[in-house]
């Protein structure tokens, strides 16, 4: 069942991991705001350069959340950290790179094209765009006067699918996609540019076609894209070697690597002409206080009919999603001092509507996994219908249980997983029973 989308804060997010990104990185949020990200949540990986001082105007104006995030190899925990924090405050979170630029081809915003994809794809969990690997138009040394966009006008053709894996067994290239979610529908990222769904839901291409892995092929570009640009100047690809990867403790980047990838052979400024039509359509940014009221009267909207006893079952099938996100929203509207009152009253009605959907409907395996990821979070909580919504959940999670132990086609591995969180629930005091 589709959410209002009055109750997200955000339409449209990025996820990004960033080392050393300090002279793109204004480049490639004014263009992603141009193209219609309303927010972003950057993982700073220990840059020496001087990334927070540039994003710093972003951070104060409420458009960046900031996250110092030390360590090595940690795009995955970052993404996955991202995923459980935020899913429910953004319909939509894309997952990029600092040098990755989401490029609609037909002048319209990211999320309207998105949600033009997946307007009659209720089982879709997110939308992959094919990648366009831009190279180093010929250039030895960076020019930091002119930006990315400006400066790398060259790419590698739509057909360039280079075999990539230990035995060349996946299509890489243009083939290669990233991805724009429905957060809610992902169990988790295992790859940085493809998403593992929940079960039933599954990642689809531009033309609505069923996406299974990490490539699309052959390459869809007619909507949207992903202009990728990983070489830049020999000089920058020099210092990228020199930064390493996000995502492996072992370095990839190398010369022979540079040679490899360095594609010029079409030229493509599309991107430049989209910005300038895009900067003729006037979209002011949501002021906050204005936000906060619309977020509001949208919980009081899907909220209100659940208030009182003996109610429907359909007031609750197919609903878990929208009452864990209210729940959320509603924590968010109370932590911020948007209304403390409200927002604790919106937070306990909300675990109420959680707890009647358990019991009164019949839960998907999707909805379940959702209620379960959450469920950490809601323990913490400090109100009596937790304590029902644990009592509730040790009743059901052994038939989901159940499921992954049949004869059939048994799933030891998710099995383990749920005997564990099980154990959590029964030996877990709720703070309102302390």
């Amino acid at each position: 069942m589709a959410i209002d989308k009055n109750l997200f804060l955000y339409n449209l997010a990025v996820v990004s991991i960033m080392k050393n990104e300090a002279p793109y990185v204004k480049e490639w949020l004014d263009y992603h705001i141009l193209a219609g990200v309303e927010h972003f949540y950057i993982f700073d990986n220990e840059s020496p350069d001087n990334l927070k001082e540039v994003l710093q105007p972003y951070i104060d104006d409420s458009t960046v959340t900031y996250i110092f995030y030390p360590g090595k190899a940690r795009q995955y925990e970052a993404y996955n950290e991202a995923l459980q924090k935020y899913k429910f405050f953004c319909r939509y979170i894309a997952f990029i790179d600092a040098d990755e630029f989401i490029f609609p081809q037909n002048n319209k915003s990211i999320v309207e094209v998105a949600d033009e994809v997946l307007a009659d794809k209720p089982k879709a969990g997110g939308l992959v765009a094919n990648i366009y690997y831009f190279g180093s138009n010929n250039l030895e040394k960076a020019d930091y006067s002119k930006g990315v966009l400006e400066r790398f006008t060259r790419r590698a053709p739509v057909d360039w699918i280079p075999q990539i894996g230990d035995k060349k067994q996946f299509p890489g290239g243009t083939a290669h996609v990233s991805t724009i979610t429905d957060p809610r529908k992902v169990k988790f990222f295992g790859n940085p540019h493809f998403a593992k769904y929940f079960e039933g839901f599954y990642a689809v291409n531009s033309n609505g076609g069923e996406v299974p892995l990490f490539y699309n092929n052959p390459p869809i570009v007619d909507k949207i894209v992903m202009n990728h640009y990983s070489v830049k100047s020999q000089e920058e690809y020099l210092i990228k070697i020199s930064r390493g990867t996000a995502d492996n403790v072992r370095n990839i980047y190398n010369l022979k690597k540079f040679e490899e990838d360095d594609h010029n052979e079409v030229f493509d400024d599309g991107i430049l002409k989209y910005i300038a039509t895009r900067k003729k359509i006037k979209v002011e940014p949501e002021d906050v206080k204005a936000k906060n009221q619309r977020v509001f009267n949208a919980i009081l909207r899907i909220l209100a009919p659940t208030f009182g006893k003996n109610l429907s079952k359909n007031i609750f099938q197919g609903k878990m999603e929208i009452f864990l996100t209210c729940r959320r929203v509603a924590t968010y509207l109370r932590e911020n001092a948007f209304n403390e009152t409200a927002g604790k009253f919106f937070e306990e009605i909300s675990l109420e509507a959680i707890n009647s959907t358990i019991l009164k409907t019949t839960l998907t395996t999707a909805e379940l996994r959702l209620l379960i990821f959450e469920l950490p979070n809601i323990l913490q909580s400090d109100y009596p219908a937790v304590e029902n919504i644990r009592q509730s959940c040790l009743k059901i999670i052994p038939k989901l249980m159940d499921t992954f132990r049949r004869p059939t086609v048994p799933n030891w591995n998710e099995f383990i997983k749920l005997k564990y969180i099980l154990e959590m629930l029964q030996s877990f005091a709720p703070k309102n029973q302390k």
